[in-house]
């Protein structure tokens, strides 16, 4: 599904150079779910970016399906975001002038679909995350693991292969980010859809099959979990 070979990405603050990924090669397996730990700083938004095509590697490639996406030209890049990528935040970005079903609608109607196409779709994965009665609300009516449950069905509105989410948990409780991981996990076996987690949290991290530390932009271990989904 994912190769990154000999990737490295670097940034320029003042007259300092910031390495925030360096020399990563890496395999994702199709329908994986692999969470990324590292404390901030560590390059693992950064690695996230590169691989949802947000931003592009100073050297090294990015396979997704054999397809090098470092090769791409800008609209062919596009279209790989629109079509391929899904992407949770940690801070929901929802648009508060949409209700809950337009928000998650929105990346599939921009493809030009019919209402009823639309419409079938948001409402089995308002469905999926068990929000579909919350469907006329908008954003600021709802609670944020509620918000957090409707960036998740829009990450998926498009069946992308890859799902990124971002510290999806970074804004939330407890037990409300138990609940939002408990989702994504089940969502990413019933697809079969590649989650990439970055995350500094232990907890969020048990849900996901694999676990990655990433420390001053390289990967430094590698462990296989026998209770993640």
């Amino acid at each position: 599904m994912i190769e990154l070979e000999s990737l490295t990405k670097t940034y320029t603050l003042g007259r300092q150079r910031i390495v925030a990924v360096s020399d990563v090669s890496l395999r994702i397996r199709p329908g994986e779910f692999t969470a990324i730990m590292g404390k901030s700083g560590c390059g693992k938004t950064t690695l996230l970016s590169l691989m949802g095509g947000l931003d592009r590697p100073d050297s090294g490639h990015i396979r997704v399906n054999g397809q090098d996406i470092t090769q791409l030209a800008d609209q062919e890049l596009t279209r790989y975001r629109r079509d391929q990528v899904g992407i949770i935040f940690q801070f929901f970005n929802l648009i508060p002038i949409l209700t809950v079903a337009e928000n998650v609608a929105l990346p599939y109607s921009l493809q030009g679909k019919s209402s009823a196409d639309i419409w079938e779709r948001v409402q089995a994965l308002l469905r999926d995350v068990d929000l579909l009665e919350r469907r006329e609300h908008y954003p600021h009516e709802i609670s944020g693991g509620e918000m957090q449950r409707v960036a998740i069905a829009r990450a998926l509105i498009n069946r992308p292969r890859l799902v990124l989410a971002d510290e999806p948990t970074g804004n939330l409780d407890s037990r409300t980010g138990h609940q939002v991981m408990e989702i994504m996990a089940e969502l990413s076996d019933r697809h079969k859809t590649t989650f990439i987690l970055a995350t500094h949290s232990e907890e969020a991290a048990s849900y996901a099959g694999r676990r990655l530390l990433m420390r001053d932009g390289s990967i430094r271990s590698v462990e296989e979990s026998q209770e993640g989904t």
